[in-house]
Formats: C-alpha cells, sequence, structure tokens
C-alpha cells in the first residue's frame, strides 16, 4: 500500500498547473499561490537519490521563489530524510496515514441544522476554503485563485463538499484529489471554530469519501494530526497503514 500511496502523490503533483521534475523528484508548482502546502515536491517511489538531486531540488525551490519542502511516505524514499537534514531540511511533522475501502466506510450523517452539498459556484468554493483557512488557524477569506483551484480540481474528478447551516453560513469543508490507478487523498477536512464538536468533522469525511467510491475510487487516504482527527476518522471506517513525513528547508 505504501507504494500505491506514495505513486498517487506524484500523480497529484504531477497535475498541478505547472509541474516540475527534477532528477527523482515532482515538484507541484502552482503559480496562483505561494504556499509551501501546495507547492511542495515528493520522490518517485524506490528512486535512487543523491545528495546531488537533493541540491538539484533545493534550487528548483528557488530560482521558482518558493520554499523548498516535501512530503513523503517514508518507506518509499528510506535514506531521503538523512540526505535532507544534512542538507539543512528540518522535520515538520511525522503523521501517520490511514486509508478506507467501500467495505469499510461507515455512514456519517449531517447533524441536524446543517446540509452537505458540493460547491458549485466560484462563491460557493471560496465560502468553503475561507471556512477551511479560518478553521486551521488563517484569515476567513479566499481568492479567485483558491476557487479556480476547487474547480479544476472538481473538472478533473476530485471532489469538494462544504457544510452549510440554516442561514446559509459555511460551516466547513473537505476535499479528494482525482484518483490515480483507484486512489485518492482526501484532505481539508475542516470545521470553523463556532461549529464543532456537533459531528460535522465525521460528516465531510464521510461525503467526500463515498462520492469518491461512488465515482469508482478503490481507496481513499488522509492523514490524522492528532488523537481527536485519528478517532473522527476511524468512525467513519478508516484504519491505519503507513507513514509520511513533512520536512522542509527555512529560508536561506
Amino acid at each position: 500500500m505504501d507504494h500505491r500511496i506514495q505513486q498517487s502523490v506524484v500523480a497529484n503533483l504531477s497535475s498541478r498547473p505547472a509541474p516540475l521534475g527534477v532528477g527523482p523528484f515532482v515538484i507541484g508548482f502552482d503559480p496562483g499561490t505561494d504556499s509551501p502546502h501546495i507547492n511542495y515536491a515528493t520522490p518517485r517511489p524506490g528512486a535512487t537519490i543523491t545528495p546531488g538531486d537533493v541540491t538539484d531540488l533545493v534550487a528548483a525551490f528557488r530560482d521558482a521563489g518558493r520554499k523548498p519542502r516535501l512530503e513523503y511516505v517514508t518507506s518509499c524514499a528510506p535514506g531521503l530524510e538523512d540526505l535532507l537534514t544534512t542538507a539543512g531540511f528540518r522535520v515538520e511533522e511525522r503523521h501517520d496515514y490511514l486509508v478506507c475501502s467501500p467495505g469499510t466506510l461507515a455512514t456519517a450523517p449531517a447533524p441536524d441544522g446543517f446540509r452537505l452539498s458540493e460547491p458549485v459556484t466560484d462563491q460557493q468554493r471560496m465560502a468553503m476554503v475561507g471556512a477551511q483557512n479560518e478553521a486551521f488557524g488563517g484569515e476567513p477569506t479566499a481568492t479567485d485563485a483558491d476557487a479556480a483551484r476547487v474547480r479544476r480540481q472538481q473538472e478533473a474528478g476530485g471532489v469538494a463538499v462544504m457544510a452549510v447551516d440554516g442561514d446559509g453560513t459555511c460551516a466547513g469543508g473537505g476535499q479528494a484529489v482525482p484518483p490515480n490507478d483507484g486512489i485518492s487523498e482526501v484532505a481539508g477536512i475542516a470545521v470553523r471554530p463556532p461549529f464543532r464538536r456537533r459531528g460535522l468533522a465525521g460528516a465531510i469525511t464521510a461525503a467526500v469519501t463515498g462520492r469518491l467510491f461512488a465515482t469508482g475510487a478503490e481507496v481513499a487516504w488522509l492523514e490524522a494530526s492528532g488523537e481527536d482527527s485519528w478517532r473522527v476518522y476511524e468512525r467513519v471506517g478508516y484504519r491505519p497503514a503507513g507513514k509520511r513525513l513533512y520536512i522542509a528547508l527555512d529560508a536561506g
């Protein structure tokens, strides 16, 4: 499973607006944002990687005016972390990834007073991204580029789901990238602070995942960053399957 998950990350980054291959790496550049959580690299699973490859990777990020950063399944590049830390990279996070299949997915209906739907206008897409930004500690705003990014993802076969209350306020949302080889990453599951502890995160996760499987996807995967999110994901049918690393190089 590790190899399939890592290959799905390679495919996802390769579909970005301006992907770049640098030796054994793929960088998913997006000119519409300088966010390091969108503009990052990953190694091709099983590729041989040298210190020179890391030097070339850093240079490619610098040339693009982006922060050098990688996300990857650790077992698919077992010596890479040492190469990166020797080059000055620092570990940001170590996360477990969890997987779900149609046979393990559990239903989780929206709590009373909320409805779940896919955003179909750019205004709705911006409302969803703004809610996600707020939920993750940022400003509750979004741009036309954010809406375009979500729209491209949907048009390519990805999924987006927003939760809306009775007043039409977007309470949260979640997304999934277009499946590759039957696998898709679910990400951005977020609920704004005033709407938490009502079951929305589980309902959003289940809705995104269910829509993926309805399109023919075989495996959905996501990451748990803490005990609370772990419990939410396990309740809707996700199970731990492997380890991922986030690692970046500060400006210099």
